[in-house]
């Protein structure tokens, strides 16, 4: 989850399909895509079936998203590196997540790793957020690929360990 072009798209892309794509396009209403992850639990590999809720990004979490969210196991709250008001939005998203499931692990991953020249989002103000939100944070970029497995990875172990 997480505001207006953010990259969400681009990140489950990037994952899925391991693409990328310049061209803008935003997403209306919800796409689901599903992957097999292998994942480490109590001693073993197991398969993991992820089912990836790619929901249209949003200033506010409005009852149109909060009707997506039930089931929810857990979720990758992602922001925008060049973008401030981005990080901003991250305790509500996880409120609204935590409202309809509260146990639901977090992933906070800032976006657009690439773009450093404009960055605006410390590094300071990134651990703030995730150390209000109880959750790990990925710096990634969905247009190069780096960290994005690992992201992925990270919540699909954070799945089985909330089972």
């Amino acid at each position: 989850m997480g505001p207006f072009a953010v990259g969400k798209t681009s990140l489950v892309r990037r994952f899925i399909y391991n693409r990328f794509e310049d061209r803008y396009v935003s997403t209306i209403g919800v796409k689901v895509s599903r992957k097999i992850v292998m994942t480490p639990h109590n001693n073993d590999i197991i398969e993991l079936s992820i089912m990836l809720w790619d929901i249209a990004g949003a200033d506010e979490v409005d009852e149109l998203r909060r009707s997506y969210l039930n089931g929810v196991a857990g979720a990758i709250l992602v922001c925008d590196l060049t973008r401030r008001e981005t990080i901003d939005k991250m305790t509500a998203y996880a409120k609204a997540i935590h409202a309809i499931t509260p146990q639901a692990p977090l992933v906070l991953a800032a976006n657009k790793l690439d773009l450093m020249q404009e960055r605006v989002v410390n590094d300071q103000m990134l651990q703030n957020v995730a150390q209000q939100l109880g959750s790990s944070l990925h710096l990634v970029s969905a247009k190069t690929g780096d960290h994005v497995e690992a992201l992925f990875k990270e919540l699909a172990s954070l799945l089985v360990q909330n089972v």
